[in-house]
């Protein structure tokens, strides 16, 4: 499970074997928080991957999810995305910045 996050980082902050990756999809607003798709390439498919982001006074906090599930398309892993990042803020709220 930690190689899963230590190759979700690389890949996300621009490492990785090939050293670039496609741009995150773009953020969508929902109550509140920011989610970021940031799918990535991975067995074939495309990685379930993203960021929850809310603004505070102290400023921006950031939670990085992945999920063991692939997606034949970049399109379908950041739509699976999004969902997730909701369902995350639904069951958690801030909590999830904790």
């Amino acid at each position: 499970m930690a190689s899963l996050f230590k190759d979700f980082w690389t890949r996300l902050t621009g490492g990785g074997a090939s050293g670039r990756e496609e741009p995150a999809a773009d953020a969508v607003e929902y109550k509140g928080f920011r989610i970021r798709p940031a799918p990535y390439s991975a067995k074939g498919g495309y990685q379930t991957a993203g960021v929850i982001e809310k603004d505070f006074e102290a400023g921006m906090k950031e939670h990085r999810f992945v999920r063991a599930e692939t997606h034949p398309s970049k399109d379908d892993a950041a739509a699976f995305a999004i969902a997730k990042g909701k369902q995350i803020i639904d069951e958690q709220g801030d909590r999830v910045f904790a």
